[in-house]
């Protein structure tokens, strides 16, 4: 029997379960198909319960990480094979060149220098990056990327005689030994292009609540200023709409639990950025489960914030001054109300990521493509791979998978 653990996800759940199962003594292979560690987290400008930064949580995980033998990393990689079954398996993981040198070489200037300007999928769109980068906040590992697709033929002969560049470099396929995997694959926000009516893709100055998260961050495309797309000016109101593709029998028919908390943690940002700004939050049901509710309290009790029980019709542009009309029927006074805003913020739902992918292990999935785990195989699902949670819960998550993984490989 292998007491080795794998674990797929290099997000907050997926890094808990690896530190404490080699922190008892186990070899754990932590496999991120991103070239940074750290997830969903690392985007967001703050994360419950106490409001930190990434960074709060983060840096002291990685160096955790550093100083563990037992933890062996590998980015860029991906799992294509699964054979064997509980105490015994074999994994076949797929990692990608990144075609710089393995350690920390300062490489900004060298990049600054190239000449394709590619959507910066960190940012959600809201900014460019260029074909070598290093886009994530104090990334791990600490080494640029080299993204060959968006290479210029110019900028490739620019870089071949180029230190700390390698065009050489090859995807290498690897196997692994393990005799328990766990899954921390984490969650993807739903795709607002599909709410069409709600405006998401074609209006500039209708966003979604991960991109509002990326510009109130301090390391974000904007230095942290909340601003409009269009013109860049500070939004006076902004209208945030709940249950955006969530609880919807067309998109997501579940409740994503923590984008009613994420509103109103974003109202906050607006009004501690600009104590003028006017907040109305267009919701359903405002669910704010246990310690978050007087959080809550404290949000809504603001003169500036206002609320209504309703769901939102329809969102369009103002043509002349490109702000946005949100239509919606006051389930309480039964009006329907038509108002324009600055920004309208979408609380797009949380989706596993594994959702409309081809998996290359038998796991059990339910409709929505979250994973349950399954004891018998040695197979455990962590954080949003198995359900919509938030970080803490998330991490409280790994650390169980982590117990149970290791209570497979030794047998008990």
């Amino acid at each position: 029997m292998s007491q080795n653990i794998l674990v797929i996800g290099g997000g907050f759940g997926g890094i808990t379960a690896a530190l404490e199962a080699a922190e008892v003594g186990h070899e754990v292979y932590l496999v991120e198909k991103a070239p940074y560690l750290g997830g969903r987290v690392m985007q967001l400008n703050k994360y419950f319960p106490k409001l930190c930064p990434p960074s709060c949580g983060l840096e002291i995980q990685f160096q955790r990480i550093k100083k563990n033998p037992k933890i062996h990393c590998l980015t860029l990689a991906e799992v294509v094979s699964v054979s064997g079954s509980a105490g015994n398996y074999e994994v076949a993981v797929r990692v990608k060149p990144r075609y710089t040198a393995p350690y920390s070489a300062d490489l900004r200037e060298l990049a600054a220098g190239l000449s394709k300007d590619v959507e910066n999928e960190f940012e959600f769109g809201l900014s460019t990056r260029k074909a070598l980068y290093m886009d994530v906040p104090f990334a791990f590992p600490q080494r640029y990327t080299l993204d060959m697709d968006n290479l210029e033929e110019t900028d490739r002969k620019k870089l071949s005689k180029k230190e700390f560049i390698n065009l050489e470099d090859k995807e290498k396929t690897i196997t692994l030994n393990c005799g328990s995997i766990i899954l921390a694959t984490g969650w993807k926000p739903y795709d607002a292009t599909n709410l069409t009516l709600l405006g998401a893709g074609n209006l500039v100055n209708c966003i979604t609540n991960m991109q509002m998260e990326r510009l109130a961050a301090p390391n974000g495309p904007t230095n942290g200023r909340i601003q409009r797309p269009s013109d860049g000016r500070p939004p006076k109101k902004c209208a945030f709409v709940q249950c955006a593709g969530s609880r919807d029998e067309n998109h997501l028919e579940y409740c994503s639990y923590i984008c009613c908390m994420a509103s109103l943690k974003q109202t906050q940002y607006l009004r501690e950025q600009y104590p003028e700004t006017e907040v109305t939050i267009f919701y359903i049901d405002l669910r704010t489960p246990g310690r978050y509710e007087k959080f809550a309290q404290r949000i809504l009790a603001d003169e500036k914030v206002r609320t209504v029980k309703g769901k939102v019709a329809a969102v369009e542009e103002d043509l002349s001054s490109k702000g946005v009309w949100v239509t919606a029927e006051d389930a309480v006074s039964g009006n329907k109300l038509q108002e324009c805003f600055d920004l309208v913020v979408l609380a797009t739902g949380m989706q596993p990521s594994l959702s409309g992918e081809v998996l290359p292990m038998d796991v059990t999935m339910d409709e929505n493509g979250f994973v349950a785990s399954d004891p018998e195989r040695g197979i455990f699902a962590v954080g949003c791979a198995k359900e919509p949670l938030d970080v803490m819960k998330s991490a409280q998550s790994g650390t169980s998978a982590a117990m149970q993984a290791i209570q497979t490989v030794r047998g008990r």
